[in-house]
């Protein structure tokens, strides 16, 4: 064999051994992120914080396809579709009532969700142990912890008579939420229940500003996402009106609300980080087990019961995790 050959196959055989280390140097997964308003980009934080410390960098090892549907369950089912169509590695979701609309309009690409409400009873997975298809994640018991919150809400305000909440009645989460609330309130005594419905984030918003000083003693937030999505507007009113406000996130309180009982949104993406590497690698989700996050804040909001002229009880604020003054 001639030298110009020899030196010619071994040209042909570097070059393509560099194009084959670019390709891998150069492999960056998409992950598609649905997520149903501005509270839930500190889960985001989380999940990138998460993947960090596995590892990945941001740019370079992946990149986040962000569809932010404001609470909107059919911009949900449509932005799934979307990110499905543009063949993303997988999807995140931030929230249950996201992760159904997304498990409806899609069929095989892998979903990492974090949910706040029971993913078995809701049908997204078979088990905790062995989810048994395309569908894992974390959770932590949001909705279940709507007797919780109420209780601690009668602490905090022990004169308690007229809760009010607003929900979509057409959202399952929401639903069952309120189904919890409204079993809790008729083991208080003397409390009343008050339901708004809404079909839109305009009606909720029309709906949060009629409210009239002194019309209920507290506002009680359920698991719905569009309401998540107005939480400033229900912070900003609450305080307006003077009236006590009970949030299933923390960041809620952190911006004004009076209390929260929840798990830390930052830790609920960190710990889905995990997920998101292993599907990236190939694991199946079958084969990951729904993890459940155990460890629950009472936050409270001693400026904002200044504001409101409310008294937070000592046996309270002993038991409170984070106390904002």
């Amino acid at each position: 064999m001639s030298k110009k050959v020899i030196i010619g196959l071994l040209t042909t055989f570097f070059l393509i051994a560099a194009g084959l280390a670019n390709a891998q140097q150069t492999k960056v997964y998409r992950i598609g992120v649905l997520l149903p308003g501005t509270h839930w980009y500190e889960i985001i934080d989380g999940l990138r914080t998460g993947l960090k410390e596995l590892g990945l960098e941001e740019g370079k090892q992946f990149v986040l396809e962000i569809r932010d549907t404001k609470g909107d369950l059919k911009a949900a089912e449509e932005a799934a579709r979307n990110l499905d169509r543009e063949k993303v590695n997988l999807i995140y979701t931030t929230r249950t009532s996201v992760t159904i609309s997304a498990k409806r309009v899609t069929a095989d690409i892998p979903i990492v969700f974090s949910a706040g409400a029971d993913p078995v009873v809701l049908g997204l997975v078979d088990s905790f142990a062995k989810p048994g298809g395309r569908l894992t994640g974390v959770y932590e018991p949001g909705t279940d912890l709507t007797a919780k919150r109420l209780e601690i809400l009668k602490e905090i305000v022990p004169k308690l008579r007229r809760i009010l909440a607003f929900y979509d009645p057409r959202n399952p989460v929401a639903s069952e939420s309120a189904r919890l609330a409204r079993e809790e309130v008729a083991r208080l005594q003397g409390v009343r229940f008050l339901e708004r419905h809404f079909a839109s984030v305009e009606e909720l918003q029309a709906g949060v500003r009629a409210l009239k000083a002194g019309e209920v003693d507290a506002f009680f937030q359920l698991s719905d996402s569009m309401v998540n999505s107005q939480a400033q507007l229900i912070v900003d009113t609450a305080r307006a009106k003077r009236l006590p406000t009970m949030f299933l996130d923390q960041s809620s309180v952190i911006n004004g609300g009076l209390a929260s009982y929840a798990v830390s949104f930052h830790e609920l993406g960190r710990l889905s980080a995990k997920y998101v590497q292993r599907i990236l690698t190939g694991v199946k989700p079958r084969d990951l087990p729904v993890e459940a996050v155990r460890k629950i804040d009472l936050v409270v909001n001693l400026n904002t019961a200044k504001q409101i002229g409310l008294t937070i009880p000592p046996n309270v604020l002993a038991r409170a995790d984070r106390v904002i003054r």
